[in-house]
């Protein structure tokens, strides 16, 4: 296996899916095996087959998947989900008196980003507002990971990260397996979606689209899935990426809520005010639109 070749096959390819090829190297791997299981010679013969089969491109799409999944992952994220983000958008949610935070995990994998914060909110956010409930749609394009979201029993290496005594109330041990219990699996719808494609309906309080699109996906698709999550967020929802992601600058609609956990804000057609000290990530307040406007796509 050549990794020269492989990357020179990447190149070609992505574009065409619309990706960018940098981010893909460690699916090389599947792709020599796809060539394999064809019984061709190398890289530039599968070039040629996917040439003259058109319908080998969604196979090679469905390889381009990359799934790193944990609990917790990332704890100084969730840590701030739990601290403030989460708490200032059920206070705006009581305030326009809702019953019900709307979240959407997009590229959930085998659902371990959703059910931590369905954790967060049960363990440690119920009883400040306690009217208030939540609901988590997670979606993934890929049938297996979705099957494993459904069933919610994972690994221990899954939970390493988690505090011990969230362990302890919200998992059943099957074997070797952890399964989340029911109380903490209702707040999770897991259905099938393609970021790519229009998405779910709204309005969300927040979206979480870690290590997908803002990774993967090429400048235009950045720009037309950021437009998209936009459509659907609140006026003063949040929007969370991956660690090392940004949103495109020319994509209008977002004010940094902070920097450094890549969170951004839902602003409307006014200009926000930043109350910061002039560095990038200081908290922000939005102005001249209200989450309970009537005329905007709120709850």
């Amino acid at each position: 296996m050549s990794d020269s070749q492989c990357v020179v096959f990447l190149q070609w390819a992505l574009p065409r899916l619309r990706m960018r090829w940098a981010g893909f190297r460690q699916v090389c791997r599947r792709v020599w095996r796809r060539a394999r299981e064809l019984g061709l010679a190398d890289l530039v013969a599968y070039r040629a087959y996917l040439e003259e089969h058109p319908g080998e491109w969604a196979l090679l799409d469905s390889m381009t998947r990359i799934t790193i999944s944990r609990f917790y992952r990332d704890r100084g994220v969730f840590g701030f989900l739990e601290q403030e983000v989460l708490p200032m958008l059920a206070a705006e949610a009581v305030a326009c008196d809702s019953g019900t935070l709307e979240l959407w995990s997009a590229g959930c994998a085998s659902g371990e980003e959703p059910y931590t914060v369905a954790l967060i909110w049960q363990l440690e956010l119920t009883q400040r507002f306690s009217d208030l409930s939540i609901q988590i749609l997670a979606t993934d394009l890929d049938q297996t990971m979705l099957t494993r979201a459904r069933r919610a029993c994972f690994t221990t290496s899954s939970l390493k990260e988690l505090p011990e005594h969230w362990r302890t109330a919200a998992f059943l041990q099957q074997g070797a397996l952890h399964c989340v219990r029911d109380h903490y699996k209702q707040a999770v719808m897991v259905a099938r979606h393609d970021i790519r494609t229009p998405p779910p309906h709204g309005p969300f309080d927040l979206v979480m689209c870690r290590n997908l699109a803002f990774t993967y996906f090429d400048r235009d698709l950045q720009r037309a899935t950021g437009a998209r999550l936009a459509d659907v967020l609140r006026p003063g929802g949040a929007l969370v990426l991956g660690g090392h992601e940004a949103l495109p600058k020319d994509l209008h609609g977002f004010e940094p809520w902070s920097a450094p956990h890549r969170v951004y804000r839902r602003v409307g057609n006014s200009t926000p005010h930043v109350r910061d000290s002039g560095e990038p990530g200081s908290s922000s307040t939005l102005t001249d639109e209200s989450p309970c406007d009537p005329t905007s796509p709120t709850r």
